[in-house]
């Protein structure tokens, strides 16, 4: 992952609105949530949920799926799995020191 395309991910997930959205469709599964029910769930207006969708989207965080007349929105599970990745890949790189989980066992 390049460090851009991480830094916009982490800047859309840095919005407390935004991140709600996600970590709802994180827990969600493959199945993902219609967004009546995200609207439901989080209490926005369709435009502001809308407006938060789309920086979901663009960045390439979630991603949405008409099924007739319902738009079924998913967390990118490989997406979110790069960005996890690309935080802690490196971890004590530098240090050579163990993380602290092997230290403490």
């Amino acid at each position: 992952m390049k460090l851009e395309e991480a830094a916009g991910q982490l800047e859309a997930l840095g919005n407390p609105t935004r991140l709600a959205l996600y970590r709802i469709l994180v827990r969600a599964g493959d199945a993902g949530l219609p967004v009546g029910r995200l609207q439901e769930r989080l209490g926005l207006p369709a435009s502001t949920l809308s407006h938060h969708l789309r920086r979901l989207v663009t960045t390439g965080l979630v991603t949405q799926e008409r099924q007739v007349t319902t738009l079924i929105c998913r967390a990118h599970y490989p997406a979110m799995r790069g960005l996890v990745g690309f935080l802690v890949d490196e971890c004590c790189a530098d240090a050579g020191c163990t993380t602290r989980g092997e230290a403490a066992a």
